[in-house]
């Protein structure tokens, strides 16, 4: 019983702060849990990832430039527990999305 308590590893996610609901995992997956990454860094090139395309689509005349190099996504380390919830350092937990 002990072992369903604990995270099964540590990840990171990528966090937005969002006016209604606060901090929020800003991307879920197919399955509507929070997407997550094995390294800090393979979060970071998501973020890169969306950038360019931000850029790309400001450089094709479908985004205004500030709206184009501005992000507020961040990154958190993340435990990752059992049913696949992730929680972070200050004890919130965010599971699947309804």
């Amino acid at each position: 019983m002990l072992a369903a308590r604990q995270p099964t590893r540590s990840a990171y996610a990528i966090f937005t702060q969002t006016i209604c609901e606060g901090l929020v995992p800003a991307w879920y997956d197919e399955n509507n849990f929070p997407v997550i990454y094995a390294t800090e860094l393979e979060a970071q090139r998501e973020i890169a990832d969306d950038l360019m395309e931000h850029l790309q689509q400001f450089v094709a005349g479908e985004r205004d430039f500030e709206g184009a190099i501005i992000t507020d996504d961040f990154i958190l380390p993340v435990d990752v527990w059992p049913d696949g919830s992730i929680s972070i350092e200050d004890g919130s937990t965010f599971g699947k999305r309804s």
